[in-house]
């Protein structure tokens, strides 16, 4: 098998060719994408953090200067919500944007979360064991992260039904090479959600609660510190990450354990190994699989020239399966120890919510673990035609 990240067993299994690329071509160039493939965790974690390179370049040149295609004038709406979140943006916009809305997701106002988390996870699981189990990912891996991310934002219960759908048809836009549907789907999405959140920030400019959007609509209305382009485009940013790689990291996580029901036994023998496992699970089975960046001046990366105006392509899912990185990489090890996985990022945009999604896998996967000992699968699931974000259709168990 060969790089393909159209082909569902490649997508199923990309860890095969990843060696293999570490092997031969750690830097390669992949002409259907345009795109330098880095294959290993040392040019990778580097990359990262090499300001030579950055998630835009709209900062520095308009798409003509930088040598690139304007986009689809269809396609505005999208990039206007998503170029003003802080993922997208580069300093000092970055800088400003991040210092606003990290202070919510420091390690100590997360672990002020954790008894919430917890019992948002027990009720879930309570609920699913006592249906007998389901559709793990829709009945407990979703609900989760989006209650969390909703309430700490402000997004009314009755509203957060939409949050999910809204975020997985703009994610699709991340894709390679999206088809023509999924870019008007992503399109569609982007602006009703823009268009609710603006509406939501109003109401809490009117009515402000004790949450984030009213903080930032507070900040918006004085009109020098935050733009409502960028209230909008942060919120999404953060509704988008704040659950989807959960719900992934979840789902792959527990297909991951009943793969080695060795380990599974370990973990549930052992219930101390909860943080190191979630470290592992997000190591072994990534849901971001790619991570791109522009090439802002020439680099060399593993000994390639790449000049300016190239995109490389950050190969999470092999870097985390480096061997000179990881003794026994192929190997799941719910118990091990040195993890300097890069499944969150390094660098200026490394995942602010890291320590909120720790929080959350590892409340979710205990209370799965004390509540369903036997749970165990009822089918082997399918996997999502995506690459760059992966995840499972669905994960049917029964905790009988």
């Amino acid at each position: 098998m060969r790089f393909d990240p159209w082909n569902p067993e490649f997508i199923a299994h990309p860890y095969d060719v990843y060696r293999e690329l570490r092997d031969t071509e750690p830097v390669r160039f992949f002409e259907p994408t345009g795109q330098w493939l880095v294959a290993r965790h040392r040019d990778v974690n580097a990359a990262l953090r090499d300001r030579r390179l950055g998630r835009s370049y709209l900062h520095l040149a308009t798409h003509e200067e930088f040598g690139r295609p304007a986009e689809p004038e269809f396609q505005e709406p999208f990039w206007r919500v998503i170029r003003a979140g802080m993922l997208d943006v580069e300093p000092p916009v970055h800088t400003r944007l991040r210092r606003l809305v990290s202070k919510a997701f420091t390690p100590r106002m997360v672990e002020e979360l954790r008894p919430r988390v917890r019992r948002v996870a027990r009720e879930l699981v309570d609920g699913f064991v006592e249906r007998g189990g389901g559709d793990l990912l829709a009945e407990v891996a979703e609900p989760l992260p989006v209650t969390v991310i909703a309430e700490m934002l402000g997004v009314p219960e009755a509203d957060r039904h939409l949050l999910r759908p809204w975020s997985a048809d703009i994610c699709g836009m991340y894709e390679l090479n999206p088809s023509p549907a999924a870019q008007h789907t992503a399109v569609r999405a982007a602006s009703e959600f823009a268009a609710y959140l603006r509406e939501l920030a109003a109401l809490r400019r009117d009515d402000p609660g004790d949450d984030l959007i009213s903080a930032l609509a507070r900040v918006a209305d004085g009109g020098d510190t935050l733009t409502e382009d960028e209230l909008v485009g942060t919120c999404v940013l953060l509704l988008n990450a704040g659950h989807e790689a959960t719900v992934n990291v979840t789902g792959n996580g527990w297909w991951s354990l009943f793969r080695n029901p060795t380990e599974l036994s370990r973990l549930r023998a052992d219930p101390s190994l909860l943080p190191a496992a979630v470290e592992e699970l997000l190591r072994w089975d990534t849901p971001l699989q790619m991570f791109e960046r522009w090439v802002l001046e020439d680099v060399t990366i593993g000994g390639v020239d790449i000049p300016k105006g190239a995109e490389v392509a950050l190969l999470f899912g092999s870097a985390n399966r480096d061997p000179e990185v990881f003794p026994d990489p192929d190997r799941l090890d719910v118990g091990r120890a040195d993890n300097p996985h890069i499944s969150f990022g390094a660098g200026i945009h490394f995942c602010l919510g890291a320590p909120l999604a720790r929080v959350e896998l590892i409340e979710s996967f205990g209370a799965l673990l004390e509540a369903a000992p036997a749970l165990r699968l009822v089918e082997e699931p399918a996997w999502k035609p995506n690459y760059v974000i992966r995840g499972l259709e669905s994960l049917e168990v029964t905790t009988a």
